[in-house]
């Protein structure tokens, strides 16, 4: 499993969140919402240092990570951070 930013995408977290190079973003499952992945759940993310990673990697400086407790929750399914130029925002998919 990995997880690829989109050029965009990465360029989106570090103006919105205000990130600067050695920041985390964390994805994690989230109790309710909708999902392609798992039934019940959405994606979560927020900007915290990590306890036990899972999964990682660096773009630009920033570290984009998911917990090993949060892997369930993918499926053994990279996920693709790209950016929707409509809504002027990141947009999520799960692929093998």
């Amino acid at each position: 499993m990995k997880i690829v930013i989109s050029d965009k995408a990465a360029e989106w977290y570090k103006d919105e969140m205000l990130l600067k190079d050695g920041d985390f973003i964390r994805f994690f499952a989230r109790y309710g919402g909708c999902s392609t992945v798992q039934q019940g759940f959405s994606l979560g993310i927020s900007n915290e240092q990590p306890v036990n990673i899972g999964v990682e990697t660096v773009k630009d400086g920033i570290h984009y990570y998911i917990e090993e407790k949060d892997l369930w929750y993918f499926d053994d399914k990279d996920l693709f951070a790209d950016f929707n130029e409509v809504a002027n925002e990141p947009e999520y998919r799960h692929a093998q």
